[in-house]
């Protein structure tokens, strides 16, 4: 609800405004020039202008300037001091970037920063341009920048559609709109194309390439217009806002704009025409506007419908609509044009008795006595004049019999409780009048206005039977009981009345806090969701438990088709009429289907979701009953706020997917260059060894001796053993990824299987002292035993790699409660602290510098295989120093009996 300028400063509204002035007051001025394209002379703009306030005394640096080889801007950089670039070298070629930290170490009192959207290089403070001015601003230094139309965000989209090239460098348009000073550099289309054709621009090359593509002349008017709406409305906005901080209650008419009232009335439609009529001529804009008051409950289906008709014809004819809602239709109308600086309104005349105004008002009066310096115009309509809705019959309005009955019998309540009263204790009349009041109120609080008028009635007739000489006649003796009955009966009327507008009053509140609980629950829940079916299936059930009908939300497939995502039906089928029209309102992005102008007849209302990236599903909600027909107005404005905060959630979950795809895809890659590094390494130093050895037993055979022909051959053994064991892990690694190392279990010693692992590692653990403790009585153990050994082969090769050559390495294997623990342990350095977990991942190496060998998959394979045995595996520090390594089996059941006598 709009409330416009209100008559007493909010306080809170105030200590924001203090402070946000001594923010703007701290902070750096930023002023942009801003154009349609490249080459209307933004920069040369820029640095006219920064001479000017050099020659004034300010303190000015030029951090980044983009002459584009034109002389004529090269020129005004003569003479002025000049930031150094900063120099990043970026795929073979070195990028000139702007060196925000030079500036804030210079900290000038003015910084010229050309291209504002400017995407930096890898490796600077920021990605991009703009968060550096943001820096230089933040430290109270002032800066010019330059901007084109094609890189605000909100316009990217047009610009494509417009010119067929997608602008990828963008800038938020909040960075515009906080700027402190924006002014427009323009030029005629034909001479920006004639500086393209000399060659001021661009080179020669580039700007023919430039003139067939992107800088045509349809393209560059387009792009003219675009600019000039962008600067106009900036300029609108900041009017506004100089009339609030300066507390102006007038309309300054700097520009014309109209706003009409529009009601149920079918006269609304002429007043429609007639104000886009005025606006066109004009070329101003224009609001449609619908108050809502606490009558507005009253209102029947047909009223409503109505007033959705009227709103959408505005809409077709190009004007802004709302809704607002207060209790008086003037004080909204006049509060919304003094907010919105509108200059006109149009008005319809009253079509009620003169008679009628006069007891109960006019909002046309009082809308005119209200609107000061706004023009209002009055225009008639005929009363029946029809409307573009459909068709409907005349209402029959109910009479509230329940609430007549309840009248009488209340009078009655109060008449019997009265006659003792007055006729055996002698209570004055004034005091019996007092409980036929009391009724009138019970009655008014608790039926309709109509039935508080007949108890009002009934309480005047039956006081002056009752209670007034000469009793059981309508005859009075005393005259001044006449003035007692009209002040009764006034006064009955204006408790009911005011009783009536109280109950409408609540039933309206009760309305409005029932849309607003159901948003602010689907807003809560939608915040916590992160899937596609999560977020549909929460809107489903959100919107058909506040109105009562079956409602669907469709999203786009590959081919973007429609389907259904999410039904509160539960049955997911779709009629195919219905889903022809949820494609023409996804293709379209407008509502469509029941109570509207497009494909009225079909059974439900579609509602398009609109995100930042266009339409992205459709909202369908089918009236349960068919002869329901209460889908327009304020439930439709609620479907569409639903929808609208549907789309905003469904469109973070896409980009929240498509950042972890990303992820995944840079983790994907990184993992794939370790990987390829990785291998390429470890392949090629045992295989150049293999071929070095093997080359000299084959080249100076007869010249060796034994044991150096001995120690050749061991080489080969040795790093072809090497070799085997990194394409055995890359091979089981995969196996384990895709879940195909199935592990073969059977009761076994665990003794066995650690000696086998030692006598593989033969080779690699000369020299070294091997110590292994294992209890004498371990239980058999259900393992893969060839998974186990490589587990152990894993480990003690990691700890003869990691280790200095001769220190010692201990295994050891002991019972534990339900299972055997097994522990590889050494005397090296130890691990890095914090690397205790993740030196299970993949690819990781705790020592990667000091340590050439390895790609880093023993560990993981050796993780995966005890983990598929059911059992943990952990790494730690040793106190007396170097590494433990230490895993368990878990021992479920018992081994089989074998019979010995077999």
């Amino acid at each position: 609800m709009t409330t416009g300028f209100p008559s007493r400063p909010d306080p809170d509204a105030l200590l924001a405004e203090v402070q946000q002035q001594e923010v703007r007051q701290r902070r750096g001025k930023l002023k942009i020039f801003f154009g349609m394209a490249a080459g209307v002379g933004k920069t040369y703009a820029m640095l006219e202008e920064a001479r000017k306030r050099a020659a004034e005394g300010l303190n000015v640096l030029v951090g980044y300037a983009e002459p584009h080889i034109r002389p004529d801007t090269e020129a005004l950089l003569l003479g002025m001091e000049i930031l150094p670039y900063k120099l990043v070298e970026y795929r073979n070629a070195t990028l000139k970037e702007f060196d925000v930290d030079a500036a804030l170490a210079r900290k000038p009192s003015l910084v010229l920063v050309d291209e504002l959207a400017h995407s930096n290089a890898p490796g600077m403070r920021h990605a991009k341009r703009w968060q550096d001015i943001s820096d230089l601003l933040d430290a109270g230094i002032n800066v010019y920048s330059t901007l084109n139309v094609q890189h605000i965000e909100s316009v990217n989209d047009i610009v494509e559609r417009i010119t067929g090239v997608r602008v990828r460098e963008t800038l938020p348009d909040a960075v515009l709109e906080q700027a402190d000073e924006v002014e427009l550099v323009d030029i005629a289309p034909e001479e920006l194309l004639e500086r393209f054709r000399e060659g001021r621009i661009y080179r020669p090359e580039q700007a023919e390439r430039a003139a067939k593509h992107f800088f045509t002349k349809g393209n560059l008017i387009a792009l003219r217009e675009m600019a000039l709406r962008t600067t106009a409305q900036r300029v609108d906005a900041q009017m506004l806002e100089a009339r609030r901080e300066a507390g102006v209650r007038t309309t300054w008419p700097a520009s014309e704009r109209v706003l009409v009232c529009i009601g149920p009335s079918p006269m609304s439609v002429r007043l429609i025409r007639s104000a886009k009529r005025l606006a066109a001529g004009l070329k101003a804009g224009w609001v449609a506007a619908y108050v809502e008051t606490p009558s507005s409950t009253r209102l029947t289906d047909i009223d409503r419908k109505r007033i959705d008709v009227n709103l959408r014809m505005a809409e077709e004819l190009g004007a802004q609509t709302i809704t607002l809602s207060g209790q008086s239709i003037a004080d909204e109308v006049v509060a919304y044009a003094r907010a919105h600086n509108v200059t006109k309104i149009v008005i319809g005349k009253p079509l009620r008795p003169r008679w009628r105004e006069v007891l109960f008002g006019s909002a046309v009066d009082d809308v005119i006595r209200r609107s000061g310096e706004i023009d209002i115009y009055v225009i008639r309509g005929d009363a029946d004049e029809p409307t573009s809705g459909p068709s409907q019959p005349p209402v029959q309005r109910r009479h509230d019999w329940a609430g007549f009955a309840s009248a009488a019998a209340v009078m009655a309540v109060a008449s019997l409780a009265g006659w003792p009263l007055h006729h055996w204790f002698g209570l004055a009349n004034a005091n019996v009048l007092m409980l036929y009041l009391l009724g009138v109120l019970w009655i008014a609080t608790h039926h309709s206005r109509a039935a508080a008028v007949v108890g009002s009635v009934l309480g005047v007739v039956a006081f002056d039977l009752l209670f007034v000489p000469p009793y059981y006649q309508f005859a009075v003796d005393d005259r001044q009981y006449i003035v007692t009955f009209l002040v009764m009966l006034l006064t009955a009327l204006v408790i009911s009345a005011l009783t009536a507008r109280v109950r409408a009053q609540g039933d309206a509140a009760r309305q409005r806090e029932r849309r607003t609980s159901a948003l602010f629950a689907l807003s809560r829940e939608l915040a916590s969701l992160r899937t596609t079916d999560e977020i549909a299936s929460a809107a489903v059930r959100h919107i058909s438990k506040l109105l009562g009908d079956r409602t669907v939300l469709l999203l786009p497939e590959a081919d973007r088709r429609l389907a259904v995502k999410a039904d509160s039906a539960g049955t997911g089928v779709f009629d195919i009429k219905e889903s022809g029209v949820t494609q023409w309102v996804f293709e379209h992005e407008q509502i469509a289907g029941k109570d509207t102008a497009t494909l009225p007849a079909s059974a439900g209302l579609y509602v398009p979701m609109r995100a930042s990236r266009g339409t992205i599903g459709v909202v369908g909600v089918l009236p349960s009953d068919d002869l329901r027909s209460d889908l327009a107005s304020d439930r439709r404005q609620l479907i569409e706020a639903f929808a609208a905060q549907t789309a905003t959630a469904l469109e973070r979950a896409a980009l929240a997917d498509e950042a972890r795809q990303a992820w995944e895809r840079v983790e994907a890659e990184f993992l794939r260059n370790t990987l390829l590094s990785g291998v390429s390494h470890e392949l090629r130093t045992p295989l150049a060894a293999i071929t070095g050895a093997a080359t000299a037993l084959v080249e100076t055979h007869a010249k060796l001796d034994g044991p150096s022909q001995r120690q050749m051959l061991d080489t080969v053994i040795g790093e072809a053993d090497r070799m085997d064991r990194l394409i055995t892990n890359l091979l089981d690694m995969t196996r384990l990824e895709a879940g195909g190392l199935v592990m073969k279990r059977e009761w076994q010693p665990v003794q066995e299987v650690i000696g086998s692992s030692l006598r593989q590692l033969d080779r690699r653990l000369l020299g070294r002292q091997v110590t292994t403790d294992v209890e004498t009585d371990l239980p058999l153990a259900p393992i893969d035993s060839v998974g186990i050994e490589q587990v152990l082969v894993n480990l003690i090769d990691n700890a003869i790699e990691y280790t200095p050559a001769g220190s010692p390495i201990r295994v050891t294997a002991n019972a534990i409660e339900g299972g055997i623990a097994i522990e590889v342990a050494d005397s090296g350095p130890g691990l890095p602290i914090g690397t205790e977990t993740r030196v299970f991942d993949k690819f990781f190496r705790a020592h990667a510098v000091d340590a050439p060998r390895g790609i880093g998959l023993g560990l993981a394979i050796a993780r995966g295989i005890v983990e598929a045995h059911g059992g943990r595996i952990s790494a730690a520090n040793r106190p007396e120093g170097g590494a433990v390594f230490r895993f368990t089996i878990p021992i479920v059941g018992t081994p089989p009996v074998v019979d010995a006598s077999q």
